[in-house]
């Protein structure tokens, strides 16, 4: 199954957290943060939305940081995945 976003809609799947600090220091699962960061699946159109032109502005692949409680979270085929406006990428990592 594959998901196809709609609008101005970004598919992102979450990185992995940090397991260790800089430290060394070995973090349980409950005491690691959750990332910020995740690589883009898949990319809606844009189009007009809300009577204003929207161009995307990312591709599939690249490497985004996304604000800390954007998006919905959904579950498909055991894969977990956040679809986000594109408002809610804040940058690109390069």
């Amino acid at each position: 199954m594959k998901l196809r976003p709609l609008g101005d809609k970004i598919v992102l799947k979450q990185l992995e957290a940090e397991e260790t600090t800089k430290s060394g220091i070995i973090l349980t699962p409950k005491a690691q943060e959750k990332p910020q960061q995740a690589e883009v699946i898949a990319v809606g159109p844009g189009g007009v939305i809300d009577g204003k032109e929207v161009k995307m502005q990312v591709k599939v692949g690249e490497k985004v940081i996304y604000s800390k409680y954007a998006g919905t979270e959904v579950k498909l085929d055991g894969e977990e995945y956040i679809i986000v406006k594109q408002n809610d990428v804040i940058a690109v990592v390069e």
